[in-house]
């Protein structure tokens, strides 16, 4: 039995393809923007004159964030299974995509719709978030897949363009909700001063629409363009193919796939501590682009969440020319293990960068650092991330014996899950609340504190690589021309980033 594909293409791949883009593209959009402003909404305060945030300590928020990203990464595990056992992925999209806009809208409930009642609203929308997320995320990118025939050399071109639409939503997110929430905010007298109130609430309708947009999409056009693709639980056709195959039997593991599961485990250590230092990025760095740093350009303040942007933007221009420097390197192309030190490096310089800011306000907490601080610190998170990440899933393809790829693969969400809690416990470190030189200090500390961890982990990472290498027997190889390079190279990155974002 096999899932019936629409026909037609569109340059070259099938039309569902830009279907997927698109719904995928809105999606991410949708997630972006929320999460842009989520830690900027929980610490704004509540003002008499209509403030619109929950005014929690920094260092509660943090927490907060750290939670819900960990959560994000963990569920698509139980909505993964759901998807293949019971749901299948097209239900299971539309069933996540719907959960997503509710628990959008409710957090754009406006607090004088439901006095006393602002942060329950705030968590029941926060978790009908999380699990519209769960059944939402690891679905959509697996129909593109499904869109091609095993060995299609398409497919590797399809999560590129796949790709691009999660980081053109990404990078949209951040300037649009800024849009939203300035234009309709209103300015009020706070202590004898006039000072603009911001309108989150704006901002999560404005990711609500982005998140309908994306299921009107795929409603209107899913059976033309995809057919049946996503409608039969994939555990269900994989089973009768198994018996029609007579495929069922259990082995025990062998030494290189036990060596293999180690190289995994091994990383997946120091995956956490990447990440654990990368998401600062959507919580502690938000919170220092939107106190402590200076982004005036004449009379003009750039948004803070124009800042969430950059990531993205780093993305859509760097990712084809790491993959080439690796391809120009040859026989001199560093392994695996080496990318991923190299990756913790950079993240580590990134961080020397807002140490840079905070040494350049001299202690005190009334100066402002220079905006290109900041733009300094995502760039080289980026090209750590683009050394780094896509070397992640794309091992545990390699290196995970085939009949437990899934449970391996599930390990591995469930490390960059644990990545994104302890993130958000680091950066809660600030504090909770008092003098802005105390969080200024604490601000130091933690930005000292993940270059050096990070610096010393790349370098213990470094030393082990070569074992790490003799544990994989063989599994890192490469396509002989140099196109055929490129091209692994490029869908490496995207076929990762079709999973992580």
């Amino acid at each position: 039995m096999s899932e019936a594909k629409a026909p037609g293409t569109m340059l070259g791949h099938p039309k569902g393809l830009f279907l997927l883009f698109t719904t995928e593209l809105w999606e991410r959009f949708s997630y972006y923007a929320m999460r842009a402003i989520l830690v900027l909404y929980l610490v704004d305060k509540v003002q008499s004159e209509g403030g619109s945030g929950l005014g929690w300590t920094q260092a509660d928020a943090l927490s907060l964030y750290g939670t819900f990203t960990g959560l994000v990464y963990l569920t698509p595990l139980i909505g993964g299974w759901l998807a293949d056992n019971i749901l299948g992925q097209r239900k299971a999209i539309y069933i996540g995509g719907f959960l997503m806009a509710a628990g959008q809208f409710t957090l754009a409930a406006p607090h004088s719709w439901f006095p006393g009642l602002e942060t329950t609203l705030f968590y029941i929308g926060l978790g009908t978030l999380i699990i519209g997320n769960g059944l939402f995320k690891p679905n959509i990118s697996t129909m593109v897949g499904d869109l091609y025939e095993e060995g299609d050399h398409r497919r590797d071109g399809a999560f590129t363009i796949f790709y691009m639409g999660i980081n053109v939503g990404a990078a949209l997110s951040g300037f649009i909700v800024a849009w939203a929430y300035t234009s309709f905010g209103h300015t009020a007298m706070v202590d004898g001063q006039e000072v603009m109130i911001n309108n989150w609430q704006a901002g999560f309708f404005c990711a609500g629409v982005g998140m309908v947009l994306s299921l009107i999409i795929q409603f209107m056009f899913a059976q033309k363009l995809l057919g049946d693709i996503g409608t039969i639980p994939a555990a269900k056709l994989e089973k009768q193919k198994n018996e029609a195959k007579g495929e069922v039997r259990k082995e025990p593991l062998t030494k290189v796939e036990r060596d293999r599961i180690k190289v995994i485990m091994v990383m997946g250590l120091f995956t956490i501590i990447f990440w654990a230092g990368f998401e600062q990025a959507g919580g502690l760095m938000n919170l220092f682009t939107n106190d402590f740093t200076d982004r005036m350009i004449g009379g003009w303040e750039v948004p803070t969440t124009y800042f969430q942007s950059l990531n993205a933007i780093f993305i859509v221009i760097f990712a084809p020319v790491i993959a080439s420097i690796w391809i120009r390197l040859g026989k001199n192309e560093p392994n695996s293990p080496v990318k991923f030190a190299l990756g913790l490096f950079l993240l580590a310089v990134g961080f020397l960068f807002m140490i840079g800011a905070v040494l350049e306000m001299g202690g005190d907490a009334n100066a402002k650092s220079s905006m290109w601080w900041l733009v300094g610190a995502y760039f080289f998170h980026t090209m750590g991330e683009l050394c780094l990440s896509p070397i992640g899933l794309s091992m545990v393809t390699k290196l995970a014996p085939l009949r437990i790829a899934s449970l391996l693969m599930g390990a591995w969400f469930l490390f960059i899950a644990a990545a994104n809690k302890i993130g958000g416990l680091v950066g809660s470190l600030i504090g909770h609340g008092g003098e802005k030189e105390e969080q200024l200090a604490n601000a130091m500390a933690i930005f000292s504190g993940i270059a050096i961890t990070a610096t010393i982990s790349g370098i213990i990472l470094y030393f082990m690589a070569d074992k790490l290498v003799d544990w994989m027997h063989g599994a890192e190889g490469h396509a002989e021309s140099e196109e055929e390079m490129l091209e692994e190279e490029i869908a490496v990155t995207a076929e990762h980033e079709a999973i992580k974002r």
